[in-house]
């Protein structure tokens, strides 16, 4: 099983990726699978070109992975920019099938609903499946990380688990 991780965050390696990886760690556990990390950041010149080649690659890598990982920095209640271009590069149905958990971070609980309000629905458009409630974690709460996500595992891996093997 092949599970990708794909990263919205402008800053590289920050706390956004260290969750995306954990998360998708759970999920490709499910499948003995391995994990591939995609930071946007990396291409992030290249997401307006629409005949740059190397950002096509990664958006077929990521719709022909066995599930993904989509995480993003809350920035103004929504989704990063960056990965909202990189969503622009599917046309409908562009990630049809495709076992998603949507994952933000932010700083302060009060946007804890944009996992669910902003990025799950874009996920949803593009026919992803998400089967779980999303993963919402505040910046000021990272030292408890390991329990917050054990406790939403709880709920996510019966419906991944079903979806995935």
């Amino acid at each position: 099983m092949r599970v990708v991780a794909v990263i919205g965050n402008p800053n590289r390696g920050g706390r956004t990726t260290m969750v995306a990886e954990r998360v998708a760690a759970r999920v490709a556990a499910l499948g003995d699978g391995s994990i591939e990390v995609i930071e946007l950041v990396d291409v992030a010149s290249q997401l307006f070109d629409w005949s740059d080649r190397s950002v096509a690659e990664l958006a077929a890598r990521v719709a022909t992975a066995d599930a993904a990982v989509f995480a993003s920095p809350t920035y103004k209640a929504g989704i990063t920019g960056m990965l909202k271009a990189f969503f622009d590069r599917y046309g409908t149905n562009g990630l049809a099938g495709l076992p998603a958990v949507p994952v933000m971070l932010g700083g302060a609980p009060h946007h804890a609903l944009a996992v669910e309000s902003q990025l799950r629905p874009v996920l949803v458009d593009l026919a992803a499946v998400v089967p779980t409630k999303g993963v919402y974690v505040v910046d000021s709460e990272m030292e408890i990380l390991d329990d917050q996500l054990s406790e939403w595992w709880v709920l996510a891996e019966p419906p991944l688990r079903r979806l995935l093997t």
